[in-house]
């Protein structure tokens, strides 16, 4: 089997058009396939990745996880030394808080969507240290 890598990760959010709006303004992804399936799911991508967002059930609640659940973590986007520094501006700026994390081989910073997905940036780029 030869995969070319991750097409899209599907995600329940509470308000579809309210997390495609704030990938698409805080991380600067770009609306997808915007006139097939009555916009559900919403794509919204950056490069080759891509997320796919549904309609969570109304009564859906978010419940705390544990790491040894067995679950999706994070989702993590890669970028190189000059954007990871931009991304901690931009999120501060937006008063996102974020937790910096150095991983000896990467640094990266976790902060969480609306609908309180995890996310992280990461750089392999430690030529300057962020």
């Amino acid at each position: 089997m030869q995969l070319e890598g991750i097409d899209h990760v599907a995600l329940a959010v509470r308000d579809v058009e309210r997390s495609a709006t704030w990938y698409v303004d805080v991380l600067g992804f770009e609306r997808r396939y915007q006139e097939m399936w009555d916009g559900i799911p919403t794509f919204i991508g950056k490069g080759n990745t891509a997320i796919a967002l549904f309609p969570a059930d109304p009564n859906a609640s978010s419940t705390p996880s544990h790491r040894k659940d067995i679950r999706m973590l994070h989702l993590a986007f890669r970028a190189d030394l000059k954007n990871f520094r931009t991304a901690q501006e931009e999120l501060k700026h937006r008063g996102i808080k974020f937790e910096f994390q150095d991983h000896e081989i990467s640094h990266s910073i976790y902060f969480r969507d609306p609908d309180g997905h995890h996310l992280e940036i990461t750089t392999y780029d430690l030529t300057g240290r962020a």
